[in-house]
């Protein structure tokens, strides 16, 4: 794994899996810093998408209604899976079928 490459927050490889994703922390703004975040996640992965490359939005707790706001079909459609990071650093990962 390896953050902060070409300024996507972070960037993992499995076997021939890539995962880019973006992270936020706790803020005041937690759904407008979420929004932002899907905006720098589209920004900023590769062109080169198909099999093996996935994406996903990283957010505490408190962010995931608003990681959720954007609808499980676009979710799939775009392969993003939301990681939901608990006080005590364990990650749950959310798919198109949670809201």
């Amino acid at each position: 794994m390896h953050r902060e490459v070409d300024y996507c927050d972070v960037v993992a490889h499995r076997g021939a899996e890539r995962l880019f994703a973006e992270a936020k922390g706790r803020t005041a703004s937690i759904g407008l810093d979420v929004d932002t975040l899907y905006g720098q996640l589209l920004r900023r992965v590769p062109t080169v998408a198909g099999a093996g490359v996935r994406l996903g939005v990283v957010v505490p707790t408190e962010g995931r209604t608003a990681a959720l706001r954007v609808a499980g079909e676009v979710r799939r459609l775009l392969g993003i899976t939301v990681y939901v990071v608990g006080e005590s650093g364990g990650v749950t990962p959310l798919g198109p079928e949670d809201s």
